[in-house]
């Protein structure tokens, strides 16, 4: 699968800003949302190639938001790649429970973003 389109989630405007420029940088196409439910909306509605996302936010976390995008059979495909300040073992085990494939933990470096889009 080539990515050209990402789904980039967080409810920190600076956190989002961020992300977005990272991605929008190296060549993709953005989307963004600030909240699990617009998440979920906008994955269904855009689909993307590959979802940032954070988890703790207040509407619906990241775990929630990610368990009902994979369940949708249109979005059940899309890699979902957790970006947040949960940095346990533990998290990082939850994470992937939920569907997620890795867990980058804040603060991060782009290349880390950027990694993860090549991998895709």
């Amino acid at each position: 699968m080539s990515v050209k389109k990402v789904l980039v989630v967080d409810d920190s405007p600076a956190q989002l800003q961020h992300i977005k420029e990272v991605v929008s940088s190296a060549g993709y196409q953005v989307i963004t949302a600030d909240s699990g439910y617009e998440a979920v909306k906008k994955a269904i509605a855009e689909e993307p190639d590959l979802i940032f996302l954070d988890i703790v936010m207040d509407d619906l976390d990241g775990y929630g938001a990610c368990r009902e995008i994979l369940e949708n059979p249109g979005t059940s495909d899309v890699p979902v790649i957790f970006v947040s300040t949960k940095n346990t073992r533990a998290d990082e085990m939850w994470a992937r429970r939920q569907g997620g494939r890795t867990l980058i933990n804040k603060p991060y470096n782009d290349d880390q973003i950027i990694d993860e889009l090549k991998k895709y």
